[in-house]
């Protein structure tokens, strides 16, 4: 990850930690929740911040890194270690984190993400890639 978008999404968590989990600026408004993940390589805690939407109890991730042609960080982090840590801004829980990298159910929840925040849809058609679909549980 570049320093770049580590300074951006520090900022973010700081911003979420001290608002309770709300946000301004671009992603003012939105679900947001910190993913924390243990590095597939480093062994270290990483934390994230992403939009999510809820699935009855389950909580629902996209692995977009904005349309690029890989995946994000996190992603391979969960998919070597998917004990995660979520943080919706009024406390942390652990949970498993479940991949949906393709078929139907992650179909529908992906086409759920884009109707309610349409980049994702743009994420899908600036890549190749089938964009994984996480689902996060308690």
């Amino acid at each position: 990850m570049s320093e770049e978008i580590q300074n951006f999404n520090q900022g973010i968590i700081e911003e979420f930690r001290a608002n309770h989990g709300k946000v301004g600026g671009m992603f003012e408004g939105r679900d947001l929740l910190l993913l924390t993940t243990v590095g597939a390589k480093s062994g270290q805690e990483r934390i994230s911040p992403l939009a999510y939407q809820r699935d009855g109890a389950r909580m629902v991730v996209i692995a977009s890194y904005g349309g690029a042609d890989k995946h994000p960080a996190w992603y391979h982090n969960i998919l070597a270690n998917p004990k995660v840590t979520v943080d919706l801004g009024d406390g942390a829980f652990p949970a498993a984190a479940v991949v949906h990298a393709e078929g139907p159910e992650r179909d529908r929840l992906y086409a759920r993400m884009a109707e309610a925040m349409p980049q994702f849809a743009e994420y899908q058609q600036k890549t190749e890639r089938i964009i994984p679909v996480v689902v996060l549980e308690k």
